[in-house]
Parts: C-alpha cells; structure tokens; sequence
C-alpha cells in the first residue's frame, strides 16, 4: 500500500473512534470528566482526519502515485467518515435525518456505479462538484461540532447566538443535499457512455 493509500486508510480507521468519542458521552452522561475531554478533543480531531484528505491527494501527486485504486479508495473513505459524522450528529438532534436519509442515497448509488464502472476498466475519480460536495459536508460537520462542544464544555451557546447557528445549520444541511444531487446528475452526464455500455 502506498504512502497515499494509508492516508486514504487513516481516514476509515479514525472513523469509528470519533464515533465512539461522540456517543458515549450520550448514552453514559455521567461521565462528565469524558465528556469535557471530548468537548475539547473531537474538532481537532476531526480536523485531522480531514487533514489526511489532503495528504493523501498530496502524497498521490508529488509521489507520482496516483492510481486506479487511490480514485476509487479516497471518495470511499470520504463517504465513511462524512456518513459516521452526519450519522453521529443526526443521533444528537443537529442534522435534519431527511437530509441523512437522501445523502445516504446519493452515496451508495454512487459507489455502485463506481463499482460498475470499475467492471469497465474506468476508475471514476472525483470531479469538482463532488469535491465541492465534501467541502460543504465538512463546513457542515464543523458548525454542529462546534455547538456541540461548547455544551459539553460547559459554554453552551444560547439566545440570538444559539439561534443564528441554528439557522446556519439548517441551510448547511439542505445546502449538502442539493450539493450531493447536482454533483451526482455531473457524474451520470460525464460518464453516460459508461453506464449505457
């Protein structure tokens, strides 16, 4: 496996810990001393598991290692952790599960018809709408994180803040979908020859 690979890798691996960071301090509330640790420790963390996003495409380019496997491998390893992430904050109320619902749709269709492309000898890599996509599933992932954090510090925001955030929330999520169908219908007009063969 190349360098970039194990970024790519890094990303998945990571994946179930921020969701066991996230979670248990729902489920067992009286772990107070844990829940501060994670109010303080899950947006650096997250911030790094993004941050591999960029060493891989990085590693890939100066290494010269791109490859077939690496374009089919990073957007599967993006999906797992924006879908861990959203998931985690659908469980906590921040993110519409209608939009979790018609994400998960988009996504799994798409990596079907990777897998289809695949069969075809053509590794679908991502374009620039689906890059677009993931930034805004990131922006998204941040701002519920950020409020989250702050009441597990002890900071909780309230009044006009509380609301504006809210706000932002709830047009980042819908934002997100309208971003995952608009790359998706990009996707299925740039390789419709693949498909129909």
């Amino acid at each position: 496996m190349k360098l970039s690979d194990k970024f790519t890798l890094t990303r998945i691996v990571l994946s179930p810990v921020f969701l066991a960071l996230y979670i248990i301090p729902v489920f067992y509330p009286a772990l107070t001393s844990f829940s501060v640790f994670t109010g303080w420790f899950l947006i650096p963390f997250l911030g790094f598991m993004e941050f591999t996003d960029f060493l891989d495409g990085f590693s890939a380019r100066k290494n010269n290692e791109v490859s077939d496997f690496g374009k089919i491998f990073d957007p599967f390893a993006d999906v797992i952790v924006h879908i861990t992430t959203l998931s985690c904050f659908t469980f906590t109320h921040y993110f519409n599960p209608i939009c979790l619902i018609l994400i998960l749709y988009r996504e799994f269709t798409m990596n079907f018809i990777r897998m289809v492309a695949s069969k075809k000898g053509v590794a679908i890599a991502a374009r620039k709408g689906g890059k677009l996509k993931t930034c805004l599933y990131v922006l998204t992932g941040f701002v519920m994180l950020l409020v989250e954090c702050a009441v597990r510090i002890g900071h909780p925001f309230e009044g006009s803040v509380l609301n504006g955030f809210t706000t932002a929330i709830t047009i980042l999520s819908w934002l997100c979908v309208a971003a995952a169908y608009v790359s998706f219908i990009d996707y299925l007009a740039n390789f419709k020859s693949i498909l129909k063969s």
